[in-house]
């Protein structure tokens, strides 16, 4: 609320600036969408006209803590509504956890920031179906919510097919007693609202816009319009409503009622004609289905709901061409996936309580008592869900992008920093980076053949080095994938608290910037990238150490020698690169191999051994452990199954 209430006037709470402001819509005589900035029901502006009597400076900060106030509401309702049974723990964390995913989705930021009431609804219907007593009151508040966002009158269509009729019409009486009362007192902003502008439909921002999260803007951004879109539209929004509310009955009779609950919200954000970001809070709610039999799956739903309703969409996914439409889309499609798609399992199930169990391998004893530091990270046989993986390494980036392009500082410190390194060098006599970068620009050839490899081979190598062992040693994925991302995470700090000025973008030293062309140092912010990355994140540098960590890698996995040779070479190459190119200093080079030797050893450290345990018999293994025993079964042997087992093999894995 602090962080909010600080901004300044015109960047918070927007949207009920515009309603209750000293110029707001609900001031003004006339229509209230005569200047299309109020995008509610009738209903709505009645409701709200009462407050502009308020002081505008205080009824914000009300507004606010009001607005938190229900957020935690909804939580605490939320919880208490998780399907039986639910284990001590989670009836002691539940709530907090729920509490703190709605406060951090992109949803409720958007309604504190905005200042709407899309909240409310989801309260009221969570209320209405978990907390009041008696069919009528339930139907009542239903009803009202309704009123506030008229798509939400699809969950009086599930109460009656769950059998609650006498809610499902005390809801629909709600909902027409609610429009009536706003009809009778505001009859041209009623007629102009449900008859010119079908529902809300083309109120607010355009509807084709990227925010217009619902089936109606995603076709309109696909291309369709006029009569054959409004017909894609009725027709594919007619099967989506079959299928989610046919799923959401039968999950209801299964005893989850919050996820019947969920998957009709779900419908709902998916056959509005708009459904804005502050309205999609009823994806996050699909959460609590539980998908996948196998234990190691059981995180992705949830993972996949709570990244694509707490991220941006730029985060999720590149800027790819092929991507780019379910980029756009993404929380229309997670909330089409639990609508229609997502296999959520029955209670009946016998992998709702216990689904099966992750194989783990046995560790290797480590040279040091206390290695590893954290005993129950233990090393997994099978191969991780590809869809979270992707999705994991995707966010890490983006959110090492986002940092590092944070990490910036003035450009006189990096050049002073700069000069440092450059006198270190001269000490140590190993300032090489002027001669190479002068006499590779000489030969063509080669300048075109560093610049090509400087540009390209970054990323290409350790993502397919990752590839390759996801498929075929997903044991050993796992392990050099941490050490990776330790030395990203260490690079980090040293981005952060050592700002260093490459050669290339050193005034008065000569140097030639092969790849990114001429710099105009006359220019504050001089340099072909300056808005898209930090030029000043150099040491240590990431190109030579994840260069390294591929020829590391290779060297300790490659079954053949020529293998092992050929994967040393990149670190070669790459370190000639990045000095001849006069993108990095030598020391630079060397941080990079640091931060790298430091990943491997914090791996080591906190997980034990890369290497695993050989085949042995029962009696060889000794007694399982009882702490072991309670836990999920373990292999007696630790190579994976698709691979043949034997004594060359098992050197070859320890080794």
């Amino acid at each position: 609320m602090v962080a909010l209430l600080r901004l300044p006037p015109g960047e918070r709470l927007t949207d009920l600036e515009t309603w209750i402001g000293p110029d707001g819509v609900l001031h003004v005589s006339g229509s209230l969408y005569d200047t299309g900035r109020f995008t509610g029901t009738p209903f709505a502006g009645l409701v709200l006209k009462p407050l502009t009597a308020s002081a505008e400076q205080a009824f914000g900060v009300v507004w606010t803590f009001g607005s938190l106030l229900l957020v935690a509401a909804l939580g605490v309702v939320a919880a208490r509504a998780l399907p039986a049974p639910v284990s001590r723990r989670t009836m002691f964390l539940a709530a907090p956890v729920a509490i703190t995913l709605l406060m951090l989705s992109l949803p409720v930021r958007n309604a504190l920031h905005l200042g709407q009431t899309s909240i409310l609804p989801v309260l009221l219907v969570l209320v209405g179906w978990f907390v009041a007593r008696g069919e009528r009151t339930s139907g009542v508040l239903i009803g009202i919510a309704a009123a506030l966002q008229p798509a939400v009158l699809l969950f009086a269509a599930l109460l009656w097919l769950t059998g609650r009729r006498r809610a499902a019409a005390a809801a629909g009486a709600a909902f027409a007693g609610c429009t009536a009362l706003a009809w009778a007192a505001m009859p041209h902003d009623s007629w102009t609202y449900w008859l010119h502008h079908v529902a809300g439909a083309g109120l607010g921002e355009r509807p084709d816009s990227l925010a217009n999260q619902s089936l109606h803007g995603a076709l309109l951004r696909f291309g369709l319009e006029g009569p054959a879109e409004i017909v894609v539209f009725l027709a594919v929004a007619a099967v989506v409503c079959f299928l989610g509310l046919r799923r959401a009955v039968r999950y209801a009779q299964d005893g989850q009622l919050l996820l019947a609950v969920a998957v009709t919200g779900c419908v709902v954000v998916a056959v509005s004609p708009t459904a804005w970001q502050h309205q999609l809070l009823w994806v996050l709610l699909a959460v609590v289905g539980r998908v996948g039999r196998r234990a190691s799956d059981r995180l992705v739903w949830p993972a996949v709901v709570v990244l694509a309703l707490t991220l941006p969409g730029k985060m999720l996914l590149p800027n790819i061409g092929a991507v780019i439409p379910v980029r756009d889309n993404v929380l229309l499609i997670a909330a089409l996936g639990a609508a229609c798609v997502a296999p959520f399992l029955p209670r009946s199930s016998p992998y709702w309580q216990q689904p099966v169990p992750t194989d783990y391998a046995r560790p290797v004893a480590a040279r040091w008592r206390r290695v590893p530091l954290l005993p129950f990270w233990r090393r997994v046989l099978s191969r991780p869900n590809l869809l979270l993986e992707l999705l994991l390494i995707r966010v890490v980036y983006s959110a090492y992008a986002k940092v590092r392009l944070l990490a910036t500082a003035g450009r006189p410190t990096a050049e002073e920093h700069g000069r440092q390194i450059h006198s270190v060098e001269q000490w140590l006599h190993i300032d090489i980076e002027h001669w190479a970068n002068h006499a590779v620009v000489e030969i063509n050839w080669l300048r075109e053949f560093f610049d090509y490899y400087y540009s390209t081979f970054h990323f290409i190598v350790p993502l397919a080095i990752l590839g390759v062992l996801y498929v075929r040693r997903p044991a050993d994925y796992r392990w050099v994938r941490s050490s990776i991302g330790f030395a990203t995470l260490l690079a980090l700090v040293g981005f952060w608290l050592y700002p260093l000025a490459p050669p290339r973008l050193m005034p008065g030293l000569g140097f030639i910037d092969t790849v990114h062309g001429v710099q105009d140092f006359a220019k504050p912010d001089y340099g072909t990238l300056t808005s898209m990355t930090n030029q000043y994140a150099a040491m240590p540098s990431l190109h030579f150490g994840w260069s390294l960590w591929c020829g590391v890698v290779i060297v300790m996995l490659a079954p053949k020698l020529w293998m092992k040779a050929l994967g040393l070479l990149h670190p070669l190459f790459t370190v000639c690169a990045i000095v001849a190119t006069g993108n990095h200093w030598v020391l630079d080079a060397a941080g990079g191999a640091v931060v790298v030797g430091l990943g491997f050893g914090l791996t080591y450290l906190l997980s034990g051994p890369r290497a695993l345990a050989t085949k042995q018999s029962p009696q060889e293994a000794g007694p399982v452990p009882s702490s072991e025993r309670s836990g999920a079964p373990e292999p007696t042997g630790a190579t994976e199954p698709s691979e043949p087992s034997g004594p060359g093999r098992a050197a070859e894995k320890v080794g």
